[in-house]
Protein backbone atom coordinates (compact mmCIF):
# COMPACT_ATOMS: atom_id res chain seq x y z
CA UNK A 1 0.00 0.00 0.00
CA UNK A 2 1.42 3.45 -1.06
CA UNK A 3 1.82 5.54 1.89
CA UNK A 4 3.14 8.64 0.66
CA UNK A 5 -0.43 8.43 -1.21
CA UNK A 6 -2.51 7.66 1.71
CA UNK A 7 -0.72 9.71 4.49
CA UNK A 8 -2.04 12.86 2.65
CA UNK A 9 -5.17 11.78 2.31
CA UNK A 10 -5.63 11.25 6.02
CA UNK A 11 -4.48 14.70 7.14
CA UNK A 12 -6.74 16.33 4.56
CA UNK A 13 -9.81 14.38 6.00
CA UNK A 14 -8.74 15.03 9.89
CA UNK A 15 -7.75 18.93 8.86
CA UNK A 16 -11.91 18.77 7.38
CA UNK A 17 -12.98 17.35 10.12
CA UNK A 18 -11.74 19.24 12.92
CA UNK A 19 -12.41 22.20 11.19
CA UNK A 20 -15.96 21.15 9.93
CA UNK A 21 -17.81 22.93 12.96
CA UNK A 22 -19.71 25.73 11.10
CA UNK A 23 -23.32 25.54 11.07
CA UNK A 24 -25.03 27.82 8.32
CA UNK A 25 -28.52 29.12 9.19
CA UNK A 26 -29.58 30.82 12.08
CA UNK A 27 -29.19 29.78 15.67
CA UNK A 28 -32.66 29.15 17.98
CA UNK A 29 -33.09 31.80 20.60
CA UNK A 30 -36.21 31.02 22.67
CA UNK A 31 -38.54 34.03 22.07
CA UNK A 32 -39.31 36.05 24.37
CA UNK A 33 -42.88 37.59 25.29
CA UNK A 34 -44.19 39.92 27.54
CA UNK A 35 -46.72 38.34 30.42
CA UNK A 36 -48.63 39.93 33.33
CA UNK A 37 -47.58 40.11 36.27
CA UNK A 38 -50.52 38.60 38.17
CA UNK A 39 -54.00 37.46 36.83
CA UNK A 40 -57.19 39.81 36.55
CA UNK A 41 -59.56 37.26 38.13
CA UNK A 42 -57.03 37.03 40.84
CA UNK A 43 -58.56 39.44 43.13
CA UNK A 44 -61.70 36.92 43.60
CA UNK A 45 -62.04 35.72 47.01
CA UNK A 46 -62.07 32.29 45.64
CA UNK A 47 -58.97 32.47 43.98
CA UNK A 48 -55.30 32.92 45.14
CA UNK A 49 -51.91 33.05 42.99
CA UNK A 50 -49.88 31.26 44.90
CA UNK A 51 -47.94 28.82 43.85
CA UNK A 52 -49.30 25.08 43.85
CA UNK A 53 -47.99 21.71 42.75
CA UNK A 54 -50.80 20.53 40.11
CA UNK A 55 -49.45 17.45 39.35
CA UNK A 56 -52.22 15.26 41.05
CA UNK A 57 -54.78 18.60 41.21
CA UNK A 58 -57.83 15.89 41.26
CA UNK A 59 -56.83 14.68 44.68
CA UNK A 60 -58.56 18.33 45.81
CA UNK A 61 -62.11 16.95 45.77
CA UNK A 62 -61.03 13.33 47.65
CA UNK A 63 -62.86 10.90 46.22
CA UNK A 64 -61.24 7.99 45.71
CA UNK A 65 -63.47 6.70 42.74
CA UNK A 66 -62.10 9.56 40.87
CA UNK A 67 -58.45 8.87 41.79
CA UNK A 68 -59.01 5.18 40.98
CA UNK A 69 -60.41 6.44 37.30
CA UNK A 70 -57.88 8.61 36.64
CA UNK A 71 -54.86 5.97 37.77
CA UNK A 72 -56.60 3.42 35.37
CA UNK A 73 -56.80 5.74 32.44
CA UNK A 74 -53.02 7.19 32.68
CA UNK A 75 -51.96 3.28 31.93
CA UNK A 76 -54.92 1.77 29.56
CA UNK A 77 -56.60 5.32 27.39
CA UNK A 78 -55.76 4.66 24.07
CA UNK A 79 -55.29 8.10 23.35
CA UNK A 80 -52.31 8.26 25.86
CA UNK A 81 -50.79 4.92 24.35
CA UNK A 82 -50.34 5.97 21.11
CA UNK A 83 -48.88 9.38 21.79
CA UNK A 84 -46.57 7.45 24.09
CA UNK A 85 -46.11 5.10 20.48
CA UNK A 86 -45.59 8.50 18.43
CA UNK A 87 -42.63 9.51 21.06
CA UNK A 88 -40.83 6.04 20.12
CA UNK A 89 -41.08 6.94 16.49
CA UNK A 90 -39.34 10.10 17.00
CA UNK A 91 -36.84 8.88 18.77
CA UNK A 92 -36.23 6.45 16.24
CA UNK A 93 -36.46 9.30 13.29
CA UNK A 94 -34.03 11.31 15.17
CA UNK A 95 -31.50 8.16 14.99
CA UNK A 96 -32.23 8.29 11.41
CA UNK A 97 -30.80 11.90 11.23
CA UNK A 98 -28.11 11.14 13.78
CA UNK A 99 -26.86 8.57 11.47
CA UNK A 100 -25.46 10.84 8.72
CA UNK A 101 -22.96 11.65 11.09
CA UNK A 102 -21.12 8.31 10.02
CA UNK A 103 -20.22 6.35 6.74
CA UNK A 104 -22.00 4.17 5.12
CA UNK A 105 -20.17 0.57 4.34
CA UNK A 106 -21.31 -1.90 2.73
CA UNK A 107 -19.67 -5.45 2.15
CA UNK A 108 -20.38 -7.48 -0.81
CA UNK A 109 -19.07 -10.83 -2.56
CA UNK A 110 -19.85 -12.58 -5.50
CA UNK A 111 -18.29 -15.76 -7.35
CA UNK A 112 -19.29 -16.35 -11.36
CA UNK A 113 -18.45 -19.39 -13.97
CA UNK A 114 -18.83 -18.64 -17.14
CA UNK A 115 -18.21 -21.52 -19.94
CA UNK A 116 -18.64 -20.78 -23.80
CA UNK A 117 -19.67 -22.85 -26.49
CA UNK A 118 -18.10 -25.03 -28.71
CA UNK A 119 -20.21 -24.73 -31.61
CA UNK A 120 -18.63 -21.53 -33.05
CA UNK A 121 -14.81 -22.35 -31.85
CA UNK A 122 -12.90 -23.80 -34.61
CA UNK A 123 -10.97 -26.69 -32.99
CA UNK A 124 -14.38 -27.37 -31.01
CA UNK A 125 -12.73 -26.52 -27.64
CA UNK A 126 -14.80 -23.92 -25.18
CA UNK A 127 -13.10 -21.93 -22.58
CA UNK A 128 -13.99 -21.48 -18.93
CA UNK A 129 -13.42 -18.31 -16.91
CA UNK A 130 -13.94 -18.11 -13.20
CA UNK A 131 -14.12 -14.77 -10.90
CA UNK A 132 -14.36 -14.30 -7.18
CA UNK A 133 -15.25 -10.74 -5.56
CA UNK A 134 -14.73 -9.50 -2.43
CA UNK A 135 -14.52 -5.96 -0.94
CA UNK A 136 -16.59 -3.09 1.13
CA UNK A 137 -17.53 -0.17 -0.58
CA UNK A 138 -17.39 3.34 1.86
CA UNK A 139 -19.13 6.20 1.44
CA UNK A 140 -18.89 9.35 4.08
CA UNK A 141 -20.38 12.89 3.45
CA UNK A 142 -17.97 15.32 5.76
CA UNK A 143 -20.36 17.96 7.36
CA UNK A 144 -18.80 20.98 6.68
CA UNK A 145 -21.40 23.39 6.71
CA UNK A 146 -23.75 21.81 9.72
CA UNK A 147 -26.60 19.92 7.18
CA UNK A 148 -26.18 17.26 9.25
CA UNK A 149 -25.85 19.13 12.39
CA UNK A 150 -29.41 21.14 11.88
CA UNK A 151 -30.92 17.86 10.99
CA UNK A 152 -30.51 16.49 14.40
CA UNK A 153 -31.00 19.47 16.16
CA UNK A 154 -34.37 19.72 14.74
CA UNK A 155 -35.14 15.65 15.06
CA UNK A 156 -34.02 17.00 18.67
CA UNK A 157 -36.77 19.27 19.09
CA UNK A 158 -39.23 17.13 17.26
CA UNK A 159 -38.52 14.33 19.38
CA UNK A 160 -39.27 16.86 22.34
CA UNK A 161 -42.83 17.74 20.74
CA UNK A 162 -44.19 14.68 21.11
CA UNK A 163 -42.90 14.52 24.33
CA UNK A 164 -45.15 17.58 25.17
CA UNK A 165 -47.77 16.62 23.27
CA UNK A 166 -48.24 13.50 25.08
CA UNK A 167 -48.35 15.73 28.39
CA UNK A 168 -51.00 17.37 26.70
CA UNK A 169 -53.10 14.49 26.08
CA UNK A 170 -52.68 13.41 29.98
CA UNK A 171 -53.56 16.74 30.99
CA UNK A 172 -56.95 16.77 28.85
CA UNK A 173 -57.48 13.30 29.10
CA UNK A 174 -57.23 13.78 33.14
CA UNK A 175 -59.43 16.58 33.31
CA UNK A 176 -61.66 14.59 30.85
CA UNK A 177 -62.10 12.51 33.25
CA UNK A 178 -62.95 14.22 36.25
CA UNK A 179 -65.68 16.35 34.18
CA UNK A 180 -67.27 13.34 33.11
CA UNK A 181 -67.20 11.93 36.60
CA UNK A 182 -68.36 15.25 37.66
CA UNK A 183 -71.43 14.91 35.44
CA UNK A 184 -72.25 11.35 36.51
CA UNK A 185 -72.65 12.51 40.16
CA UNK A 186 -74.39 15.81 39.11
CA UNK A 187 -76.87 13.66 36.65
CA UNK A 188 -77.40 11.06 39.75
CA UNK A 189 -78.43 13.99 41.64
CA UNK A 190 -80.55 16.01 39.30
CA UNK A 191 -82.42 12.19 38.98
CA UNK A 192 -82.83 12.07 42.41
CA UNK A 193 -84.25 15.46 43.03
CA UNK A 194 -86.71 15.18 39.96
CA UNK A 195 -87.90 11.15 41.24
CA UNK A 196 -88.43 12.83 44.95
CA UNK A 197 -90.71 15.74 43.53
CA UNK A 198 -92.54 12.87 41.59
CA UNK A 199 -93.34 10.96 44.33
CA UNK A 200 -94.44 14.41 46.42
CA UNK A 201 -96.61 15.74 43.47
CA UNK A 202 -98.05 12.18 42.89
CA UNK A 203 -99.37 12.17 46.79
CA UNK A 204 -100.73 16.06 45.48
CA UNK A 205 -102.41 13.90 42.50
CA UNK A 206 -103.86 11.52 44.94
CA UNK A 207 -105.09 14.11 47.43
CA UNK A 208 -106.73 16.11 44.79
CA UNK A 209 -108.28 12.62 43.19
CA UNK A 210 -110.09 12.19 46.68
CA UNK A 211 -111.30 16.00 47.52
CA UNK A 212 -112.37 15.58 43.74
CA UNK A 213 -114.75 12.10 44.93
CA UNK A 214 -115.62 14.24 47.81
CA UNK A 215 -116.92 17.47 45.49
CA UNK A 216 -114.54 19.77 47.09
CA UNK A 217 -112.92 20.94 44.07
CA UNK A 218 -113.40 20.52 40.70
CA UNK A 219 -112.14 18.42 37.94
CA UNK A 220 -109.81 20.90 36.44
CA UNK A 221 -107.65 20.17 39.76
CA UNK A 222 -106.82 16.40 39.04
CA UNK A 223 -106.20 17.19 35.70
CA UNK A 224 -103.28 19.71 36.05
CA UNK A 225 -102.35 17.82 38.81
CA UNK A 226 -102.06 14.85 36.32
CA UNK A 227 -100.30 17.12 33.84
CA UNK A 228 -97.71 17.86 36.97
CA UNK A 229 -97.13 14.88 37.03
CA UNK A 230 -96.80 13.55 33.82
CA UNK A 231 -94.18 16.99 33.17
CA UNK A 232 -91.89 15.54 36.02
CA UNK A 233 -92.22 11.69 34.57
CA UNK A 234 -91.08 13.36 31.04
CA UNK A 235 -88.01 15.00 32.63
CA UNK A 236 -85.98 11.39 33.87
CA UNK A 237 -85.39 9.46 31.17
CA UNK A 238 -83.50 12.36 29.76
CA UNK A 239 -81.45 12.66 32.55
CA UNK A 240 -81.23 9.01 32.60
CA UNK A 241 -80.18 8.71 29.13
CA UNK A 242 -77.36 11.50 29.71
CA UNK A 243 -75.85 9.20 32.82
CA UNK A 244 -75.35 6.50 30.25
CA UNK A 245 -73.61 8.04 28.25
CA UNK A 246 -71.45 9.95 30.56
CA UNK A 247 -70.39 6.48 32.31
CA UNK A 248 -70.20 4.95 28.71
CA UNK A 249 -67.32 7.77 27.97
CA UNK A 250 -65.79 7.33 31.17
CA UNK A 251 -65.25 3.25 30.35
CA UNK A 252 -63.65 4.50 26.93
CA UNK A 253 -61.26 6.84 28.70
CA UNK A 254 -59.95 4.42 31.19
CA UNK A 255 -59.81 1.96 28.09
CA UNK A 256 -62.75 -0.38 28.25
CA UNK A 257 -65.41 -0.91 26.27
CA UNK A 258 -68.86 1.67 26.86
CA UNK A 259 -70.76 -0.67 29.71
CA UNK A 260 -67.64 -1.33 31.63
CA UNK A 261 -68.14 1.09 34.57
CA UNK A 262 -71.67 0.91 34.70
CA UNK A 263 -72.13 -1.20 37.66
CA UNK A 264 -69.31 0.49 39.18
CA UNK A 265 -70.74 3.89 38.90
CA UNK A 266 -74.55 3.14 39.39
CA UNK A 267 -73.96 3.62 42.75
CA UNK A 268 -75.15 6.99 43.69
CA UNK A 269 -72.88 9.24 45.71
CA UNK A 270 -72.59 13.18 45.93
CA UNK A 271 -71.11 15.54 43.79
CA UNK A 272 -67.32 16.16 44.15
CA UNK A 273 -66.50 19.08 45.61
CA UNK A 274 -63.46 20.96 46.80
CA UNK A 275 -63.68 22.80 50.29
CA UNK A 276 -59.60 24.56 49.33
CA UNK A 277 -58.84 27.63 48.25
CA UNK A 278 -58.32 27.80 44.21
CA UNK A 279 -54.76 28.11 43.75
CA UNK A 280 -53.06 29.34 40.02
CA UNK A 281 -49.66 30.23 40.35
CA UNK A 282 -47.93 33.46 38.36
CA UNK A 283 -48.73 33.85 34.53
CA UNK A 284 -45.20 33.41 33.97
CA UNK A 285 -45.54 29.97 35.46
CA UNK A 286 -47.63 28.93 32.45
CA UNK A 287 -44.59 28.89 29.69
CA UNK A 288 -43.71 26.32 32.15
CA UNK A 289 -46.42 24.41 33.15
CA UNK A 290 -48.87 24.01 29.82
CA UNK A 291 -47.36 21.12 27.40
CA UNK A 292 -49.48 22.87 24.23
CA UNK A 293 -46.99 25.90 25.15
CA UNK A 294 -43.87 24.02 25.23
CA UNK A 295 -44.74 21.95 22.17
CA UNK A 296 -45.34 25.04 20.11
CA UNK A 297 -42.20 26.11 21.41
CA UNK A 298 -40.16 22.83 20.36
CA UNK A 299 -42.04 23.04 16.69
CA UNK A 300 -40.49 26.71 16.52
CA UNK A 301 -37.19 24.88 17.49
CA UNK A 302 -37.79 22.15 14.92
CA UNK A 303 -38.46 24.58 12.22
CA UNK A 304 -35.66 26.97 12.68
CA UNK A 305 -33.51 23.85 12.57
CA UNK A 306 -35.08 23.27 8.92
CA UNK A 307 -33.46 26.61 7.70
CA UNK A 308 -29.59 26.05 8.04
CA UNK A 309 -30.27 22.27 6.64
CA UNK A 310 -31.43 23.46 3.92
CA UNK A 311 -29.25 26.29 3.49
CA UNK A 312 -26.33 24.36 3.81
CA UNK A 313 -27.48 22.27 0.30
CA UNK A 314 -26.18 25.87 -1.31
CA UNK A 315 -22.50 24.89 -0.36
CA UNK A 316 -19.70 22.48 -1.96
CA UNK A 317 -20.25 18.66 -0.59
CA UNK A 318 -17.45 16.53 0.40
CA UNK A 319 -17.60 13.39 0.27
CA UNK A 320 -15.38 10.54 1.10
CA UNK A 321 -15.43 7.72 -0.87
CA UNK A 322 -13.38 4.41 -1.08
CA UNK A 323 -13.76 0.87 -2.11
CA UNK A 324 -11.32 -2.13 -0.62
CA UNK A 325 -11.97 -5.35 -2.61
CA UNK A 326 -10.05 -8.93 -3.23
CA UNK A 327 -10.64 -10.34 -6.99
CA UNK A 328 -9.11 -12.94 -8.41
CA UNK A 329 -9.65 -15.61 -11.21
CA UNK A 330 -8.14 -18.75 -9.49
CA UNK A 331 -6.24 -19.21 -6.52
CA UNK A 332 -6.27 -18.12 -3.04
CA UNK A 333 -9.01 -15.13 -2.89
CA UNK A 334 -6.84 -13.74 0.20
CA UNK A 335 -3.46 -13.20 -1.81
CA UNK A 336 -1.88 -9.51 -1.32
CA UNK A 337 -1.74 -9.84 -4.96
CA UNK A 338 -5.62 -9.83 -5.22
CA UNK A 339 -5.92 -6.88 -3.18
CA UNK A 340 -7.06 -3.55 -5.21
CA UNK A 341 -8.31 -0.31 -3.71
CA UNK A 342 -9.66 3.42 -4.51
CA UNK A 343 -9.81 6.10 -2.19
CA UNK A 344 -9.96 9.83 -2.57
CA UNK A 345 -12.50 12.72 -1.68
CA UNK A 346 -15.02 13.90 -4.13
CA UNK A 347 -16.37 17.36 -4.36
CA UNK A 348 -20.22 18.15 -5.45
CA UNK A 349 -21.09 21.85 -5.80
CA UNK A 350 -24.99 22.40 -7.21
CA UNK A 351 -24.00 25.65 -8.77
CA UNK A 352 -27.44 25.99 -10.68
CA UNK A 353 -31.16 25.04 -9.82
CA UNK A 354 -33.10 27.57 -11.29
CA UNK A 355 -33.35 29.22 -6.96
CA UNK A 356 -35.02 25.69 -5.92
CA UNK A 357 -32.87 25.21 -3.27
CA UNK A 358 -33.20 29.25 -2.04
CA UNK A 359 -36.86 28.92 -2.53
CA UNK A 360 -37.01 25.94 0.08
CA UNK A 361 -34.94 28.03 2.41
CA UNK A 362 -37.67 31.00 1.72
CA UNK A 363 -40.10 28.32 2.88
CA UNK A 364 -38.37 27.36 6.10
CA UNK A 365 -38.08 31.10 7.11
CA UNK A 366 -41.31 31.28 6.68
CA UNK A 367 -42.84 28.05 8.10
CA UNK A 368 -40.66 29.28 11.11
CA UNK A 369 -41.99 33.04 11.35
CA UNK A 370 -45.25 31.02 11.31
CA UNK A 371 -44.41 28.64 14.36
CA UNK A 372 -43.52 31.73 16.12
CA UNK A 373 -47.04 33.28 15.70
CA UNK A 374 -48.55 30.03 17.04
CA UNK A 375 -46.20 30.20 19.35
CA UNK A 376 -47.43 33.67 20.76
CA UNK A 377 -50.84 32.70 19.69
CA UNK A 378 -51.08 29.56 21.84
CA UNK A 379 -50.00 31.79 25.13
CA UNK A 380 -52.80 34.65 24.39
CA UNK A 381 -55.17 31.47 24.49
CA UNK A 382 -53.68 29.89 27.28
CA UNK A 383 -53.95 32.99 29.26
CA UNK A 384 -57.29 33.81 28.00
CA UNK A 385 -58.24 30.41 29.20
CA UNK A 386 -57.22 30.51 32.07
CA UNK A 387 -58.39 34.18 32.80
CA UNK A 388 -61.94 32.78 31.59
CA UNK A 389 -62.47 29.80 33.69
CA UNK A 390 -61.48 31.55 37.07
CA UNK A 391 -64.05 34.16 36.36
CA UNK A 392 -66.41 31.45 35.81
CA UNK A 393 -65.59 29.39 38.91
CA UNK A 394 -66.44 32.81 40.97
CA UNK A 395 -69.02 33.64 39.22
CA UNK A 396 -70.60 30.15 39.88
CA UNK A 397 -69.84 30.38 43.56
CA UNK A 398 -72.16 33.24 43.26
CA UNK A 399 -75.07 32.07 41.98
CA UNK A 400 -75.24 28.97 43.80
CA UNK A 401 -75.66 31.17 46.82
CA UNK A 402 -78.56 32.58 45.16
CA UNK A 403 -80.02 29.29 44.08
CA UNK A 404 -79.70 27.84 47.42
CA UNK A 405 -81.62 30.52 49.03
CA UNK A 406 -84.40 30.19 46.32
CA UNK A 407 -84.28 26.08 46.87
CA UNK A 408 -84.55 26.50 50.31
CA UNK A 409 -87.71 29.27 49.98
CA UNK A 410 -89.60 27.13 47.42
CA UNK A 411 -89.34 23.88 50.04
CA UNK A 412 -91.29 26.48 52.24
CA UNK A 413 -93.47 27.75 49.56
CA UNK A 414 -94.46 24.01 48.88
CA UNK A 415 -95.53 23.08 52.80
CA UNK A 416 -97.20 26.26 52.79
CA UNK A 417 -99.31 26.11 50.24
CA UNK A 418 -99.83 22.57 50.80
CA UNK A 419 -101.35 23.15 53.98
CA UNK A 420 -103.45 26.04 52.87
CA UNK A 421 -104.68 24.07 49.54
CA UNK A 422 -105.90 21.43 52.24
CA UNK A 423 -107.40 23.89 54.22
CA UNK A 424 -109.34 25.53 51.14
CA UNK A 425 -107.82 28.86 51.33
CA UNK A 426 -105.76 28.88 48.09
CA UNK A 427 -106.95 27.35 44.61
CA UNK A 428 -104.62 24.19 43.09
CA UNK A 429 -102.80 26.83 41.06
CA UNK A 430 -100.74 27.78 43.59
CA UNK A 431 -100.13 24.69 44.75
CA UNK A 432 -98.82 24.06 41.08
CA UNK A 433 -96.98 26.52 40.48
CA UNK A 434 -94.89 25.89 43.75
CA UNK A 435 -94.42 22.32 43.04
CA UNK A 436 -92.95 23.25 39.64
CA UNK A 437 -91.16 26.13 41.01
CA UNK A 438 -89.71 23.44 43.84
CA UNK A 439 -88.24 21.15 40.98
CA UNK A 440 -86.68 23.73 38.71
CA UNK A 441 -84.54 25.31 41.79
CA UNK A 442 -83.53 22.02 43.05
CA UNK A 443 -82.18 21.16 39.55
CA UNK A 444 -80.75 24.16 39.05
CA UNK A 445 -79.08 23.36 42.35
CA UNK A 446 -77.80 20.43 41.26
CA UNK A 447 -76.45 22.02 37.56
CA UNK A 448 -75.08 24.56 39.33
CA UNK A 449 -73.08 22.59 42.04
CA UNK A 450 -71.62 20.11 39.16
CA UNK A 451 -70.29 23.13 37.63
CA UNK A 452 -68.96 24.87 40.20
CA UNK A 453 -66.61 21.65 40.40
CA UNK A 454 -66.32 21.13 36.55
CA UNK A 455 -64.72 24.68 36.71
CA UNK A 456 -62.71 23.90 38.90
CA UNK A 457 -61.83 21.13 36.88
CA UNK A 458 -60.97 23.89 33.93
CA UNK A 459 -58.90 25.71 35.89
CA UNK A 460 -56.66 23.06 36.78
CA UNK A 461 -56.33 21.81 32.82
CA UNK A 462 -56.37 25.73 31.90
CA UNK A 463 -52.75 25.45 34.23
CA UNK A 464 -51.90 22.49 32.47
CA UNK A 465 -51.94 20.54 35.67
CA UNK A 466 -51.66 16.19 35.44
CA UNK A 467 -48.30 15.90 35.03
CA UNK A 468 -44.71 16.49 36.57
CA UNK A 469 -42.49 19.79 35.34
CA UNK A 470 -40.03 17.27 36.69
CA UNK A 471 -40.21 14.46 34.94
CA UNK A 472 -43.68 12.92 33.42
Amino acid sequence: MNMNFILPVCITVTTLLLNGCLSVGPDYEEPQMEIPDAWHQAMQEDVSSEKQDLQTWWTVFGDETLNSLITRSATNNLNLRTASARIEQAAALRGVSASQYFPDIVAGGAASAVKTSTANTPAGSSRKNELYQAGLTMAWELDLWGRVRRSVESADASLQSSVENYRDIKVILFADIAVNYINVRTLQERIDFAANNLKAQKETLELTQNRYDAGLVPALDVSQAALNTSRTESVIPPLKQGLVEAINRLSVLTGNMPYALEQELTVTKSIPAATIKVVTGLPAELLRQRPDIRRAERDLAAQNALIGATQAELYPTLTLPGTLSLETGSGNLFDSDNLAYSFGPQLRWNIFNGRRIRSQVDAERAGTKAALLTYEQTILLALEEVEDTMAAYANEQDRITALESAEASAKKSVELVSELYRSGLTDFQNVLNMEQALLSQQDQLATSRGTISANLVAIYKALGGGWDTAGN
